[in-house]
């Protein structure tokens, strides 16, 4: 299939006739991205995060991949490296100054995210099984219990449909999330009932409308920062991450990081006013996706900071503003909680996800180190005690630098945008947990900032390693220890082959997008002649 593409590709090399409109230099790359999601959306029937029991467990074609499930986890992984390895094609034929020639436009970008997206929209869920505790959650509160008080086993019975999907840490554990999320799943089991399968498909669309809104808000973020927006989008919309664990894992990151930023966008667009229509209603857009997840309400702080800037940084400004964004979020949270039933429960439980222990966590590591030292100087096992200190630590350190950032943006020498970015990647770096979907809450705005042009490079290695870390299964290498590490090796044999066959297909080739496969220097841009002295 992809030999045939690129043979295809090959011959819209050629030399045309005078006047033609020159090849997508992107389409080989496209197709091999392509490739890759095709080969994950096939292999997610039997690799993927499939629910208890397997609903294509036994039929004749559908469940093939899931009665060779080694071999499907190769299969998926040989379609994670090739769509990683098209997305770092692509981008490194972007230049600092975004997506001109004779790099792909910005139209030919969109088109290529959309058409990758798509296989792994209809596919059965990758990397994570989060999407089944929505399910049980709201279920719970469907059914009039307190999914703050209660987890899915005792609210819903452990041979619940709905509860046997879910992994076996969290099927004990309340809610973490805010009570608009909540609020959003029960509409979902109105829709379902105990259907795992339509339940799942409901909450991808709810997260594909916030990868609408983050495709929607990012570029006129970008523009308001001077960046090209098909720089932004690929960096951004189009990265791995959001591929993999918003479409494909049906993360509700999508739906807070959309929401958040499309307040931020609105509210940015305010006069004047205190009570301009634009920046209340920004602000109301940012409650609402605190009330999804809460460290969304950083970004009202920075919104805030920047509407007083613009009055002239005084502190009456910034009281006035801090008075009327408290006075909207009250209004926002306490509808919410009273009518879900629930009251404030959820703020107590914002720290269930920190029950396991997460390597990428900065603060968690140290506090691992930390009681290891203990043991190794004979003063006992002391690790539950050092994580509690160093993670508040972490914490408080990513405190202060919200605090000095809000103030940077306030004197005018941070952009509200670079500052809402880098606050919220000190919060996930130095919180008690790290995932690599969580990244995202930083990386996507910062992806629409002046700084982006400088470190592009290093956001493409950044995000493409982060993109292999989580196994397609969702769930670790408990009870895989041989299964995994064989399909990882059998599926970096699938990958070199392909890569074989591609380079003899382009042997002789020319042009843009052969120079900046990885692994070649990159592609100078043509400038003009020098003027004659």
């Amino acid at each position: 299939m992809v030999a045939r593409e690129i043979d295809a590709a090959a011959a819209d090399a050629e030399p045309g006739p005078a006047g033609a409109a020159p090849r997508d230099p992107s389409r080989i790359a496209r197709r091999v991205g392509l490739t890759g999601t095709l080969l994950m959306a096939v292999s997610g029937l039997g690799a993927g995060a499939l629910p208890v029991p397997n609903p294509v467990f036994g039929l004749r074609l559908l469940g093939l991949p899931s009665r060779n499930t080694t071999i499907a986890i190769a299969v998926s992984y040989t379609g994670i490296c090739l769509l990683v390895l098209a997305w770092l094609w692509i981008g490194k034929m972007l230049r600092a100054r975004g997506a001109v020639a004779p790099a792909p436009s910005r139209s030919q970008l969109a088109r290529t995210a959309v058409m990758w997206a798509v296989p792994l929209a209809v596919a059965p869920p990758l990397f994570s099984r989060d999407v089944y505790s929505y399910l049980a959650q709201s279920a719970t509160l469907a059914r009039g219990l307190d999914p703050y008080v209660l987890g899915p086993a005792e609210a819903l019975g452990v041979d619940d449909p709905l509860t046997r999907s879910i992994p076996t840490i969290w099927r004990d554990t309340p809610a973490p999330y805010g009570p608009l999320f909540l609020v959003m799943g029960r509409v979902i089991t109105a829709l379902s009932g105990n259907d795992v399968v339509l339940g799942l498909f409901e909450h991808r669309l709810l997260a594909l409308a916030g990868v609408g809104l983050i495709v929607w808000a990012l570029p006129k973020l970008a523009r308001r920062c001077g960046l090209d927006t098909g720089l932004a989008m690929w960096l951004g919309a189009a990265n791995p991450l959001v591929l993999f664990h918003l479409v494909s894992g049906i993360h509700n990151e999508a739906i807070m990081i959309g929401l958040m930023l499309a307040g931020m966008e609105i509210g940015l667009r305010a006069g004047s006013r205190l009570l301009d229509p634009r920046l209340l209603g920004g602000a109301l857009l940012i409650v609402a996706a605190s009330a999804v997840k809460l460290p969304a309400l950083l970004a009202l702080g920075f919104l805030g900071m920047e509407w007083a800037r613009r009055r002239g940084a005084k502190a009456g400004h910034v009281v006035a503003v801090a008075s009327v964004f408290l006075l909207l979020t009250l209004l926002c949270y306490i509808p919410l909680s009273v009518g879900t039933g629930v009251g404030i429960g959820w703020l107590q439980t914002l720290g269930v996800p920190s029950l396991i222990r997460s390597w990428m966590s900065v603060s968690t590591d140290f506090g691992l180190l930390s009681g290891q030292v203990g043991i190794i100087a004979g003063m006992g096992d002391h690790t539950d005690t050092t994580l509690v200190v160093a993670r508040g630590i972490g914490l408080a350190v990513s405190g202060v630098l919200v605090v000095l950032l809000l103030f940077a943006v306030l004197r005018g020498r941070l952009d509200a945008i670079t500052g809402m970015g880098a606050g919220l990647g000190a919060v996930v770096l130095l919180g008690p947990i790290v995932h690599p979907w969580y990244l995202l809450w930083a990386a996507i705005p910062l992806a629409a900032t002046r700084g982006l042009p400088r470190y592009r490079r290093l956001a493409l290695a950044a995000s493409a390693v982060l993109a292999l870390l989580v196994p397609p299964t969702g769930a670790d290498f408990n009870f895989r220890a041989f299964q995994l590490p064989m399909a990882i090796i059998a599926g970096l044999g699938i990958l070199i082959v392909m890569l074989l066959v591609l380079r003899r297909h382009m042997a002789g080739q020319s042009g843009v997008d052969i120079d900046a496969l990885p692994g070649r220097s990159p592609v100078v841009a043509p400038g003009p002649d020098p003027a004659p002295r």
